[in-house]
């Protein structure tokens, strides 16, 4: 168990079917994915993790095992009043009566966020996607949800796409952006200027740094301390199974302390967002 109280906003629930990726061999890389509610809660128990976000894993290129997921998301939040869900959701016009029964759920007790990646398709610029994007976002909106979105460098989940989520829809809707940018040019954009811009702006956009780079943790704590902002809009993140708990846990308490960024990072940030 690690010390201190931790809210962790990023967290999967599903075992993944293996997939042949990038053309080798069928795999199972996420090889710490839970596939119970029980499991889930016992690892938050080991971890000492007081409030977790909890989402349906995904990765393999078929929607279908996302959205069947969603019952057992709920079912985790349901089950134990820790857990929070967040729910897959698509833009994408093939994907809208799945996306409906998802939204349909938005109501339900423990549902906090709303889910959407673009690595399964679709890019927040395609038309086609633009009237889906309204429906979840307005969905959120009318819930009290936040919408919480990958990040990775280049293609559909740039920060130069992604951002127009943020640029069309952060003023009604709390916009968590996962993993920072994902990578170098993401961290840059975001933590050089336009994470503060948004906030500036009077956007309700949030960041997590899971999978970040080894700078990146350290230069925004400096740099929300340097510009007096931004504190209240980070949080801690595990992103298992994907990412590792211990890891992630370390480098951001190294880069947030133990003072005020700490325990905003920690756990009031998602108090206030999640709760």
């Amino acid at each position: 168990m690690i010390p201190g109280t931790i809210f962790d906003a990023h967290r999967h629930i599903g075992v993944l079917p293996a997939h042949p990726f990038y053309g080798g061999p069928a795999v199972k890389p996420d090889v710490t994915a839970r596939a119970t509610v029980k499991q889930l809660i016992a690892d938050l128990d080991a971890e000492g993790t007081e409030r977790a976000l909890v989402l349906p894993n995904y990765g393999v290129p078929d929607p279908a095992v996302a959205f069947a997921l969603n019952d057992l998301v709920l079912e985790a939040a349901q089950a134990d009043d820790r857990i929070r869900a967040g729910l897959w959701v698509s833009p994408l016009p093939r994907d809208e009566e799945r996306t409906a029964r998802a939204l349909a759920l938005a109501g339900e007790r423990g549902v906090r966020a709303l889910k959407l990646s673009f690595l399964l398709g679709g890019r927040p610029t395609d038309a086609v996607c633009r009237p889906g994007l309204d429906r979840i976002f307005a969905a959120a909106e009318r819930h009290g949800l936040v919408v919480h979105i990958h990040t990775s460098p280049g293609a559909a989940s740039d920060v130069d796409e992604v951002g127009h989520l943020v640029e069309w829809y952060a003023s009604r809707v709390p916009v968590h952006l996962v993993h920072f940018g994902g990578g170098m040019s993401g961290h840059i954009k975001l933590a050089g200027s336009r994470f503060f811009d948004w906030i500036a702006a009077g956007k309700r956009v949030y960041t997590d740094l899971s999978w970040a780079i080894g700078f990146a943790p350290y230069w925004l704590a400096r740099e929300i301390e340097r510009r007096g902002l931004g504190h209240d809009r980070v949080l801690f993140a595990s992103d298992q199974p994907w990412g590792d708990f211990a890891g992630e846990h370390a480098r951001m308490r190294a880069a947030a302390g133990d003072g005020e960024l700490g325990a905003l990072v920690f756990r009031d940030t998602f108090a206030s967002l999640y709760d």
